[in-house]
């Protein structure tokens, strides 16, 4: 078993919280203690999940929580840009990051079948 740090889906959703907390930093106030705090808090919990799931005998359920976490994420951004709180450039980033990470976290969770 790999350390979970070590994992490429790891560091690229390390890298996906830094991007949103650099990006809700410029929120207007009245999104970011709502919208700006739920991203944060979200985009977190995914790094617990991969930690748990490297560490589980059956990786199957932590991989789906992962994945249903990772889609409210995907909505909130989605969100974000479509009121305009997310510059498009910013959202284009996330949008890539993000697009990797799902792939490998399906492909680990097929795999892990």
């Amino acid at each position: 078993m790999a350390l979970y740090y070590d994992l490429p889906v790891y560091r690229d959703t390390y890298q996906l919280i830094l991007k949103i907390f650099e990006c809700t930093k410029d929120f207007s106030k009245e999104y970011k203690y709502t919208l700006g705090q739920d991203m944060k808090r979200d985009a977190l919990q995914l790094v617990r999940t991969i930690y748990r799931a490297n560490k589980a005998t059956h990786k199957k359920e932590h991989l789906e929580a992962f994945l249903d976490d990772f889609e409210l994420l995907k909505l909130e951004i989605r969100l974000c840009s479509d009121m305009k709180v997310l510059p498009f450039k910013k959202q284009a980033e996330l949008t890539v990051l993000m697009d990797s990470i799902g792939k490998q976290v399906t492909g680990w969770r097929n795999a892990s079948q």
